[in-house]
């Protein structure tokens, strides 16, 4: 049966379908010893050898890992500042795998990892809106009418930054707790809309997934995904539908 490159690529664990269809059009594919650049192309994985660079690349048992992110750690595969990763807190044993999305660097909670690159498209893809729920703790006393500022939208940095859901879970001497749902994955949101109200965040946990919850994974520990999981992350359908 015939496929298109860059998903066969995406399932074998190269990359999510981006990157993959990046690495086709810069040169970097072959089939059958010819340079692939045409996003279209399609393939037989049963008879055709496709490489990347030299290397072969070859179908692979899928894996999926939910982890509790500690704080400090960073996502990205390769670091050049030395600092600790979370591929690091994998057995080496492990295929090579990418995370599914971002946590920064100060934020810990959950994170998917994977080697499916279909999975992280669909967990990551703008068109799903894919619930996350976060706990938040927040300098300051939280008073209730921003909460109606952070439902309506907060402007930054020329984004429209907007939670779905509110709610406050604590409230210290000088500290407040809050949950806080967000089915937007935009560049550090949380702490960009906190701090355009007034209250810098002081430690942020993501707490779950769509129906997926960090539940009593300790820090630093990860565990794999049943496939009920998975599939009912798979049968997700767009906002809207």
């Amino acid at each position: 049966m015939l496929v298109r490159l860059q998903k066969f690529l995406a399932e074998a664990g190269v990359g999510s379908r981006r990157h993959c269809e990046q690495l086709i059009q810069q040169g970097r594919i072959s089939v059958n010893g010819r340079v692939v650049t045409a996003l279209g192309t399609r393939i037989d994985p049963a008879t055709d050898r496709v490489t990347v660079g030299s290397m072969p690349v070859a179908t692979q048992r899928k894996i999926y890992i939910a982890l509790n992110k500690p704080a400090g750690v960073v996502c990205t595969s390769h670091d050049t500042h030395g600092r600790k990763r979370v591929l690091d807190l994998l057995p080496s044993s492990l295929p090579r795998l990418y995370t599914v999305g971002r946590l920064d660097q100060d934020t810990e909670g959950l994170l998917f990892l994977t080697n499916d690159g279909n999975f992280s498209l669909r967990l990551t893809h703008p068109r799903y809106k894919m619930p996350k729920t976060y706990l938040v703790e927040v300098e300051g006393e939280f008073k209730g009418e921003q909460t109606r500022c952070l439902l309506e939208g907060i402007q930054s940095e020329g984004e429209l930054l907007r939670a779905e859901k509110v709610s406050q879970v604590r409230s210290r001497s000088k500290t407040t707790e809050l949950q806080m749902v967000l089915r937007e994955g935009k560049k550090r949101q949380i702490r960009r809309m906190m701090a355009a109200i007034g209250h810098p965040v002081a430690r942020l946990t993501r707490l779950s997934i769509d129906r997926v919850k960090l539940g009593d994974l300790k820090t630093g520990q990860w565990r794999y995904l049943t496939n009920e999981e998975v599939h009912k992350l798979m049968r997700i359908s767009p906002a809207g539908d």
